[in-house]
């Protein structure tokens, strides 16, 4: 892999991870890839078809020191979420940062509605958390403590993004690594609560519409890091008022 932003040079699979650090002990960055016409997924309705190996590098690193996945329902079951375990080559650090072994899946959904069975809820190494809202049936939530997760109640109707990060937080969940879909993304970017935006451009077209419709108003966000892999293009935006990673 080659980085051109900052400085040009070769990475290798240690320096991938290293250029993904966390600027600040609480931050929160959204991970996102997206096709040359603005698709997030191929013909197949899933992002790993607009994804590579290098892709998949770039996913891991932003994982590697994070203290949790925020991740949409619907993405956990149309991607089919694995169980999140400890990575040897990580653990030591993560240990000696006072990180927990892997990061804890946090699911935002309104209905608390899954598969209580999968790998994701029964193998993980953290207690997964469910951010879910007062609306969703006593039932299921019961369901999902009976199934070993944290359900916590962050909104009536609709989850609220600052309640959610206030409650990872509270958690000592600090560095929050958001991963979608583009409808938790486009929430969590109208609330003002990202504080980067790592952009994979794939050399594909989905054919599957624009990214992240619908946003109230623009944003501006700073380059700060540029990789390039096999045609693929891995950005790193952050705000303003952040000095270069």
């Amino acid at each position: 892999m080659l980085q051109l932003l900052p400085t040009v040079r070769v990475l290798e699979a240690a320096d991938v991870v290293a250029a993904y650090g966390w600027p600040r002990p609480s931050w929160v960055r959204a991970c996102m890839v997206m096709g040359l016409d603005g698709a997030i997924a191929g013909p197949d309705g899933l992002s790993r078809s607009l994804s590579s190996p290098a892709d998949r590098a770039v996913l891991a690193a932003t994982r590697a020191h994070a203290d949790a996945l925020l991740v949409g329902a619907a993405t956990v079951r149309a991607e089919d979420y694995a169980a999140l375990r400890g990575q040897l080559e990580h653990v030591e650090a993560r240990h000696e940062a006072g990180q927990r072994a892997a990061p804890v899946l946090a699911i935002v959904s309104a209905s608390a509605r899954f598969d209580w069975a999968a790998a994701r809820f029964t193998a993980s190494d953290e207690t997964v958390l469910l951010l879910t809202t007062s609306a969703a049936p006593q039932a299921t939530r019961r369901e999902a403590v009976e199934a070993g997760c944290e359900v916590v109640v962050v909104g009536q109707r609709s989850v609220e993004p600052a309640a959610a990060i206030g409650a990872l937080r509270e958690r000592g969940l600090t560095r929050v690594s958001c991963e979608g879909g583009p409808g938790l993304l486009r929430q969590m970017l109208a609330a003002d609560a990202i504080d980067e935006l790592d952009l994979t451009l794939s050399p594909r077209i989905g054919g599957s519409g624009p990214a992240v419709p619908g946003l109230p108003g623009l944003t501006r966000m700073v380059l700060a890091q540029l990789l390039e892999a096999d045609g693929w293009l891995f950005t790193r935006y952050v705000r303003p008022e952040v000095p270069a990673c």
